[in-house]
């Protein structure tokens, strides 16, 4: 057999060797085809996922600069010295702040998390359930 082309894809080769066997009812571009879709929606599936991972760390970037800045200006106000409670009432508040913040922010992110892996999860649960109606179909020709 001559030397094909190194450019060759695994599927154009995989298909080549089918056809060349020329084995007797084997829809060799239907299995090819099949399994384009099946690659198809993994990369479908991987963008979803790399997707939410970017948003989810962007939003939690966010979320730093905003605690930083906050910090900065709680330390900002206690320059000026004042008396105890005055002190105390202004830890409270920012201790009070900072566990509200830290409850919300969880709960985003959270929420960007599932969001994220439930898009990449619908994706190829939509491609197995077509991947079975195929199946079934190719079933009932024969």
């Amino acid at each position: 057999m001559a030397k094909q082309p190194e450019s060759d894809s695994f599927m154009d080769m995989f298909g080549r060797f089918g056809r060349d066997l020329k084995v007797p009812n084997v829809d060799v571009e239907a299995i090819l085809a099949h399994h384009r879709k099946n690659l198809e929606a993994l990369e479908k599936s991987a963008r979803a996922g790399a997707a939410g991972a970017t948003s989810l760390l962007s939003r939690q970037r966010e979320m730093l600069q905003d605690t930083l800045r906050e910090i900065a200006d709680m330390a900002q106000s206690y320059r000026a010295p004042g008396n105890p409670q005055e002190l105390m009432a202004k830890q409270t508040e920012f201790a009070r702040k900072s566990f509200e913040a830290a409850l919300k922010n969880a709960g985003e992110v959270a929420e960007l998390a599932r969001k994220s892996g439930t898009e990449s999860i619908e994706i190829l649960r939509a491609r197995i359930k077509e991947a079975m109606e195929e199946i079934r179909a190719g079933y009932g020709q024969k």
